[in-house]
């Protein structure tokens, strides 16, 4: 019995038996469009040189079509570059004040990230405001301590305001309330205890632990609490340590309110910031000198006006950290060279007193 080759094996012998390939008759030996040679069934071959030793099935290839009548795949240009608008001219003057603000950045940050300086002075106006206000702490010390609660009391509710607004929390009533309060029940104390500075110490104390105890009950996410918090006792602080005018000798306020304001109306001239601040440091040396030779400080006024004077500067610059909103230097501009001086003439008065 002949063994017979399998239908592969034929093809197989066929397509690579060259005297096979010579005596085939020459009807067989022609081949159509898409045969490979040496095969007679163009899928079949195909099938045979598909197969491989992995272990998945492979699906037959289907023979390739006739790409003769395909219309020609047209290639697009380059799109032409997107014009970019241009950029707006830089201008000279600030922007207007911003009253909603933006939550991710502050005016402060976007103008380091601009190049320009954070620090903006709050200028002649809010200068010219804050000099009003001392010169009337410094006219009611002298009448007595009822007079003397009136601007007070303006300076405590502008503090509280002001402070809220330089961190960009506006509006912000609850918290403005809060230190506005606490302020007020400072300027009690100290009537009722005959102006004894434990007053102004337990105050700020009840009122810390107040603001933490409304703080823990938002419902604001923790960094958004602990912000508020750190705003509402900074705020209620100020505003409690500005009672250090009802405090303070009668003497040491007239000379240390007059110095302020002598202070912030020199540091607002258009000087160097150098040179600015020791002009206003000058000024507030020689507005001492001046108005305490009218009380009983004499020559030692000078070192009252000196110290109130630098922390009237130190306040000025607090509030100069906005990037630009009239609303802040008409509220943390006016009231925070005034506040930051409270502690020093309360100090100093009773040291030279």
């Amino acid at each position: 019995m002949t063994d017979q080759p399998y239908e592969g094996q034929q093809q197989y012998q066929q397509g690579y038996d060259p005297y096979w390939q010579q005596h085939q008759p020459q009807h067989q030996q022609q081949s159509w469009p898409g045969q490979q040679q040496g095969y007679e069934d163009p899928q079949a071959a195909q099938q045979w040189q598909g197969q491989t030793w992995e272990t998945q099935v492979q699906a037959p290839v289907a023979p390739a079509a006739d790409t003769s009548y395909l219309p020609q795949q047209a290639y697009a240009e380059p799109p032409a570059p997107v014009a970019t608008p241009a950029q707006a001219p830089a201008t000279s003057d600030y922007g207007p004040a911003s009253i909603g603000g933006n939550a991710r950045i502050t005016d402060a940050q976007r103008a380091r990230l601009e190049g320009r300086s954070p620090v903006i002075e709050p200028g002649m106006q809010p200068a010219v405001l804050t000099a009003l206000l001392g010169l009337l702490l410094a006219g009611t010390a002298a009448v007595g301590s009822y007079a003397l609660l009136v601007p007070l009391v303006a300076l405590q509710a502008v503090t509280a305001a002001g402070w809220f607004r330089l961190n960009g929390m506006w509006p912000a009533r609850q918290g403005i309330a809060l230190a506005f309060l606490g302020a007020l029940v400072a300027d009690v104390a100290l009537l009722a205890s005959d102006h004894a500075p434990s007053a102004i110490l337990g105050t700020l104390g009840v009122w810390v632990l107040l603001s933490l105890v409304l703080q823990l009950r938002s419902h604001a996410d923790p960094d958004t609490r602990m912000y508020g918090l750190m705003a509402t006792v900074a705020s209620a602080a100020l505003a409690i340590i500005a009672s250090g005018y009802l405090a303070a000798a009668a003497d040491a306020v007239t000379v240390g309110a007059a110095s302020v304001a002598v202070t912030v109306l020199a540091r607002a001239l258009p000087l160097p910031t150098p040179a600015s601040v020791v002009v206003s440091l000058l000024a507030a040396a020689g507005a001492g000198i001046a108005v305490g030779g009218m009380t009983d400080l004499g020559s030692e006024g000078a070192l009252l006006g000196a110290g109130a004077g630098a922390c009237a500067l130190i306040g000025h610059r607090v509030a100069s950290y906005d990037y630009p909103s009239r609303f802040v230097h008409f509220t943390a501009g006016v009231a925070l060279p005034l506040a930051a001086a409270a502690p020093a003439v309360y100090l100093l008065g009773r040291a030279l007193g």
